[in-house]
């Protein structure tokens, strides 16, 4: 009987583990499955949301934060999240460096500028490789593998800035030019499609070349030894957007404001207030706001798969005292978004 008893006793206990322990395992894969799932899900969604950088030239350049404002504002609208981020100041090396770190953290698609063919273009084209789509902004790079460009004509913009000096002055000018980068691909062309715009009026001569190497003290330093070296110079061309204002500042301090011509790129506060008093007497416009937003577009349409044109240009044209104010004013304003 004692023995028995003794067999129904383990029995029971062996039966209670087996138990015990099935009931764990049935815990533990129902908590496996439902952390699983979440996992998914959480997945899913991170795959949803496009990741896209943009890199401008220059980060806290007025000009660039028109261009952010814009994207930032197209990402809201596709739910997409953008990333804006460069170099403090113009830097190449430094530049090239954040276009390879996004793409080492495999982003959606990256969004710059192909400042210099011989730097630029090998590095479109790895990032290409990587199955990551580049779209050039402001700035193209035709021939690297870029799915396609948006933003000025920038021959064109340096043509009717040399077209609207012609119209706007008399007698002989002597002009010298202030560009940002003697290496940049886009101011290269704005100073080209200036020189091939007055190449023919005899009146005109350009006698100067100098780099600011885009802030307005270089374009002032320039400006001044300019002025000294020939003090015949009664033009100036600026090419970069803070050029026109380095320029500005060393033709009052000259006194020569009413014997000066200064034609100057884009629309930043100062710009206009130098526009306003009529030391600057011209300003080429673009639309950087609308270069942002429609890149930001752009992109979204490649990663889905859509086809985009190679090329598409923004509007250029050149404004004076009596155009202000300026509409649409997203384009000219400067807010941080």
């Amino acid at each position: 009987m004692r023995r028995w008893w003794k067999r129904l006793f383990y029995a029971g206990g062996i039966a209670l583990f087996i138990g015990s322990a099935s009931l764990t395992t049935y815990c533990a894969w129902n908590v496996y499955m439902y952390s699983g799932v979440g996992e998914e899900k959480t997945l899913a969604k991170a795959k949803d949301t496009y990741h896209f950088v943009l890199v401008p030239e220059e980060l806290d350049n007025d000009y660039w934060r028109l261009v952010e404002k814009g994207a930032k504002a197209a990402a809201r609208e596709l739910d997409v999240d953008l990333e804006y981020i460069g170099p403090r100041q113009a830097n190449i090396d430094e530049h090239l460096r954040i276009l390879k770190k996004a793409a080492a953290a495999k982003v959606d698609g990256i969004i710059t500028q192909g400042l210099t063919e011989v730097e630029f273009v090998p590095v479109i084209n790895e990032i290409v490789d990587k199955n990551i789509p580049v779209l050039t902004i402001d700035t193209d790079a035709p021939t690297s593998r870029r799915v396609g460009y948006i933003g000025t004509d920038n021959y064109y913009a340096g043509f009717i800035a040399g077209r609207a000096l012609v119209e706007d002055t008399q007698g002989m000018v002597n002009v010298a030019i202030i560009t940002g980068s003697l290496t940049a691909v886009h101011q290269q062309q704005r100073v080209r499609g200036f020189r091939d715009a007055v190449k023919n009026e005899k009146r005109i001569r350009i006698v100067a070349v100098e780099e600011s190497h885009i802030t307005r003290v270089q374009a002032a330093e320039k400006t001044y030894t300019i002025l000294k070296k020939h003090p015949e110079v009664n033009a100036f061309y600026g090419t970069s957007a803070l050029d026109a204002i380095g320029i500005a500042r060393v033709v009052e301090q000259f006194h020569r404001e009413q014997e000066t011509y200064i034609i100057g790129f884009d629309t930043l506060p100062e710009t206009i207030e130098y526009l306003q008093k009529g030391t600057i007497e011209a300003t080429v416009v673009q639309e950087p706001y609308e270069m942002g937003y429609r890149a930001v577009k752009m992109m979204a349409d490649i990663v889905a798969g859509h086809d985009v044109p190679a090329i598409t240009n923004t509007e250029t044209k050149v404004i004076r005292k009596e155009d202000l104010p300026l509409r649409p004013a997203r384009n000219y304003e400067v807010k941080t978004p």
